[in-house]
């Protein structure tokens, strides 16, 4: 049984629901092939058994500290730094010509799963400069590309996004942090403080690149006026030496969980001597760090997924080993004890786990598969697939985030005590899911994102591509008779989705601030949706494979098939009660006074 995730799940969804080997048929993926994937997953699995698994419980314990103004973090991440650079992990899916691999995001993102199951912490570290670098070799100049991608790539140098502020937390209009030209060109001192900024600073590297937004002198107000900077904490001097950017690392924050990943707060030009290097255009941030959150946000779903898995497994490895109690109907006490998985109780937590994890797994993966069709396609196919991604982005970031803190909780459950205990990873997990609701975007801002804006992109054609897909599933399943119960099941509640979701949008002009009352129900009547559909199309892919499977194989397929009835069984219902509040006139929320609290 595997320690963190499962080989063969993980498999089953890149290979059987998502057919990533497709994409070889694409030029730019043409020097791959299905062994070269299994020999990057393989690796992935090496590196997280071997480095990442072993530190997880130490990088909990003996978490980051500040010290001399330098943040401390466990000495093993040095070497994990290194052998992702080393191993071209940070730019693997960049073109061969900037040294990457021209990786799949399908493939990349796998690994990535792999890695964050094993050591969430250690596994931030490499993908932040990830989504750094690609800031900088997008939107920046090439003296920017040729100064800083290169160290980034080798793991040499951490790359971070900078954005929250004291004050301003979520509402990046409200940025202080301001940029001065200093007479020549591109170059700026910025001045500011930034909070909560992930390896914001660390001993593992020998230099920090911030992805920094701050506000030009003289900028439009609110986010028209934003735009982005690299801010190094050392810049490169006479000779290529570095120096200090008067970048002060100004405390560490001590978190509940993700404690072996440093998040720090910086203050940026205490003495006049911070300087900034601007990234493409004046006043035109926001949109380009839109590319680095996007694509944080799915990874934080991912994130949130791999925890979650990781729970599942240790809490399915627990329940296979641990006697009490009897069945129901064993009455006497002279009987042996039965293993607790054995209980319909248990077994409803490990259901649940594996429902919400395994159908998140292919959301994700989906999504993946979609970012790398956004690379390869042309034309409106290219249109469509960044479409439906990004309308999908917000349920990837969101329904595994609430949902595997729910799910560690329910791994903790079934260890009962044992689980409470710092003896057990369990309660790591439970800690460490929880900041994934939080980061990227909180729930709420993804509600208001998905029905605010999302739902109407393009005049709904967004929707409507979602909905078509949704539907393509479905008439499958409707063609396989165990299935076709499930099937008429989604269309009906896809039916009742897009009668409420057209009386919403009807309210919008209106009562704006009513048909947002309860944007976050309305994500989580998708995210359920989005999920039961995903699991439908495994539901599909294993009913096909079982006919013909190897015995060995046959109990993955049942489970399979199991689990997506749970999922339709115990958690899409609920679909009917977020329809039957969604549709009320009344809204409570906004009817109560704050001095009525």
């Amino acid at each position: 049984m595997a320690l963190f995730y499962s080989k063969r799940d993980l498999r089953f969804h890149v290979y059987e629901v998502q057919h990533a080997e497709t994409l070889l048929n694409y030029p730019y993926f043409q020097d791959h092939s299905r062994e070269s994937f299994d020999l990057v997953l393989d690796a992935a699995d090496q590196i997280a058994v071997k480095l990442l698994y072993p530190l997880l419980t130490e990088m909990d314990r003996a978490e980051p500290q500040l010290a001399n103004g330098k943040i401390r973090v466990h000495p093993g991440m040095k070497a994990i730094v290194k052998q992702f650079g080393a191993d071209g992990w940070i730019n693997a899916t960049f073109s061969y010509d900037e040294g990457g691999q021209q990786l799949p995001v399908t493939i990349q993102n796998s690994a990535g799963f792999i890695f964050q199951a094993a050591n969430y912490s250690a596994s931030v570290y490499p993908f932040l400069t990830t989504g750094a670098a690609n800031l900088i070799r997008t939107f920046g100049s090439r003296a920017l590309i040729d100064a800083y991608t290169p160290r980034m790539y080798t793991g040499e140098w951490q790359g971070t996004m900078a954005l929250t502020e004291p004050g301003a937390g979520s509402s990046l209009s409200d940025i202080t942090t301001s940029a001065t030209p200093t007479g020549q060109e591109g170059v700026y001192h910025i001045r500011g403080e930034k909070i909560f900024i992930s390896c914001g600073d660390h001993d593992a590297c020998t230099n920090v690149v911030h992805l920094m937004l701050a506000r030009i002198s003289g900028a439009p107000a609110g986010v028209k006026g934003i735009s982005l900077f690299v801010v190094p904490q050392q810049r490169i001097g006479a000779g290529q030496q570095l120096e200090p950017n008067d970048v002060l690392t100004a405390g560490v924050y001590h978190k509940m969980g993700y404690k072996g990943a440093p998040i720090a707060h910086l203050s940026m030009g205490n003495n006049g001597n911070c300087e900034g290097y601007l990234v493409g255009e004046p006043n035109k941030g926001l949109s380009y760090m839109f590319q680095m959150m996007n694509e944080a946000r799915v990874g934080v779903g991912m994130n949130a997924t791999a925890i979650g898995t990781a729970a599942y497994h240790a809490s399915l490895a627990y329940a296979g080993q641990r006697p009490q109690g009897r069945r129901i109907t064993e009455k006497d006490p002279a009987l042996p004890q039965t293993l607790i998985i054995n209980h319909a109780d248990v077994k409803r937590l490990l259901l649940f786990q594996k429902s919400v994890v395994e159908g998140s797994l292919s959301l994700l993966l989906y999504c993946s598969y979609l970012a790398d069709l956004a690379h390869v396609e042309t034309g409106e196919a290219r249109d469509n697939a960044l479409l439906l991604l990004d309308l999908l982005t917000p349920v990837a970031k969101s329904y595994p985030s609430e949902m595997c803190c729910l799910t560690t909780s329910a791994a903790v459950q079934i260890l009962g005590g044992a689980g409470y205990t710092t003896d057990f990873p369990v309660e790591q997990y439970y800690r460490e899911a929880r900041i994934h609701p939080i980061h990227e975007g909180t729930t709420a801002i993804h509600g208001l994102d998905l029905l605010g804006r999302k739902i109407s992109l393009q005049h709904g054609k967004a929707a409507q591509l979602y909905f078509q897909a949704v539907m393509t599933t479905i008439a499958e399943a409707q063609q396989i008779p165990s299935l076709q119960p499930l099937a008429d099941t989604l269309n009906t509640v896809c039916g009742r989705v897009q009668q409420l979701t057209g009386q919403l949008l009807g309210q919008a002009r209106q009562d704006p601030e009513a048909f947002l009352a309860d944007a976050t129900l309305y994500l989580e009547l998708f995210g359920l949706v989005t999920i039961g559909w995903r699991w439908l199309q495994q539901a599909i892919t294993a009913s096909q494979a079982l006919a013909n499977a190897h015995a060995a194989d046959q109990p993955f397929y049942q489970g399979k098939i199991l689990t997506v009835r749970y999922f339709f069984d115990y958690e899409l219902i609920k679909t009917d009660a977020l329809i039957h509040r969604l549709s009320a006139s009344a809204h409570v929320t906004l009817a109560m006074q704050p001095d009525w609290f």
